[in-house]
């Protein structure tokens, strides 16, 4: 599911370049395929709608770093944006309490549960958890 939505995204961010900085059209172009692919991943759409508003009002006229192309400041901005979407701080697991210790794993269909599963059981083993 994720090589998909990178693979999408890659082609709008790919729009980008070539501009020397971030106009209200080329974001507005860019934004607009990244709402679609978030809809496509059937990610709610309020949730869409304030994460397209947020990455817009950062983006919007924003001049270019030097060392980066407008579609690589995008990208920067959508990340640091999904980032703090996601909660934007890494929580450890809680394995204090008595063992067994349940951990639900929730996602779509063919988006990777099964592998995160077992990396995480990797992870554990050699944590002697």
């Amino acid at each position: 599911m994720f090589e998909s939505l990178s693979e999408k995204l890659d082609v709008s961010f790919k729009k980008l370049r070539g501009h020397g900085r971030l106009t209200e059209d080329n974001v507005k172009d860019a934004l607009r395929d990244v709402r679609m692919v978030l809809l496509e991943a059937d990610v709610n759409f309020v949730v869409v709608k304030q994460f397209i508003k947020a990455v817009r009002e950062r983006a919007m006229g924003q001049e270019v770093l030097q060392s980066l192309t407008p579609a690589q400041q995008f990208v920067k901005i959508v990340h640091e944006e999904l980032v703090a979407l996601m909660g934007g701080s890494l929580s450890p697991l809680d394995l204090a309490t008595t063992p067994p210790v349940a951990i639900l794993m929730v996602g779509l269909q063919g988006s990777g549960k099964t592998t995160s599963s077992g990396k995480l059981a990797l992870q554990l083993k050699k944590k002697e958890k």
